[in-house]
């Protein structure tokens, strides 16, 4: 009997422990607020994989456009000027050898 605790003290341990795991729960709630919801984790992949493609679209067309540009420069103005300063050139050429 002598090792036996009193009713005083029991109810002390329990509410020791009680509080412990009061404390240990609300942990766990804080925890939990800051884990993402898996739906919302893929949602937010999905939209994030949806703006690379979309960026890679755009990127794809843009290269695109610089080749068409480069393209028009070439046959637009090099190549008339070509035809045009190239006679100019032949005839200067041959002129000055008579």
């Amino acid at each position: 009997m002598a090792d036996d605790p009193t009713l005083g003290e029991v109810v002390r341990r329990f509410d020791e422990r009680f509080a412990d795991v009061r404390d240990d729960i609300a942990q766990l709630g804080r925890r939990l607020d800051e884990k993402v919801d898996q739906r919302i984790y893929d949602l937010r992949h999905e939209a994030l994989a949806s703006r690379v493609t979309t960026l890679e679209t755009l990127r794809e067309k843009d290269a695109e456009k610089l080749v068409a540009t480069r393209r028009w420069l070439i046959g637009a103005v090099i190549v008339p000027l070509v035809g045009i300063l190239l006679p100019v050139v032949i005839l200067l050429w041959q002129g000055a050898g008579t």
